[in-house]
């Protein structure tokens, strides 16, 4: 059995190119996987649950990709089951480039970084937008209360593949509220030394 993100992503070209640079013997392991690895486990939906932001890619009607960052507070993008996704579509430049590129394509393609511990997985997908009108509980279900956006529709991705990419050339990189807590004990540190000296 094949990984379903092989099936999808290794095309004759891509493996014509793997042939060439000399990684299609190596690639091919992925082709006689046990795996299918189009279900997320328990470990990728709590990778999920801690994002605050993916890169987002879809596609044109005349076949430019365009590739989006989607951000929000951390567990906007929700796990409805071991192979649907969904996330609220808060309002952002009006230009609707995604909405309208999944209105004639559905494919989608996800990259979610974890740069402090430099992991990144990536989702195939295909999408569907969700209006209120249309099912106002989904909608509920994504909306996130203590979030002040507006949110102007629901994303649902249906899962087709998944994949974990090694973490060679990830740079770590820090929210400020992860700073702040790497530095809490130094400050609470000084502060004590400060203390002291001052009792000195």
């Amino acid at each position: 059995m094949a990984t379903a993100f092989s099936e999808i992503a290794f095309t004759p070209s891509v493996k014509a190119a793997q042939s060439f640079y000399g990684s299609r013997e190596k690639n091919s392991r992925f082709e006689t996987s046990d795996d299918a690895r189009n279900q997320l486990s328990e470990a990728e939906a709590a990778f999920i649950a801690e994002r605050d932001s993916f890169y987002q890619a879809t596609v044109s009607e005349s076949g430019w990709p365009y590739v989006q960052h989607r951000g929000g507070p951390k567990g906007f993008v929700k796990v409805i089951d071991d192979r649907t996704l969904g996330y609220a579509d808060f309002r952002g430049n009006v230009q609707y480039l995604s909405v309208g590129n999944l209105t004639a394509n559905d494919r989608i393609s996800l990259i979610m970084m974890d740069y402090p511990h430099r992991r990144r997985l990536k989702i195939w997908g295909r999408a569907r937008i969700v209006n209120e009108s249309d099912d106002p509980e989904l909608i509920a279900q994504l909306e996130m209360p203590s979030y002040r956006a507006r949110v102007e529709r629901g994303i649902v991705i249906h899962i087709e593949a998944l994949d974990w990419n090694c973490p060679q050339h990830i740079t770590p990189r820090y929210t400020k509220d992860e700073v702040e807590l790497m530095i809490a004990p130094l400050l609470e540190e000084i502060s004590d030394l400060k203390s002291k000296l001052g009792k000195a």
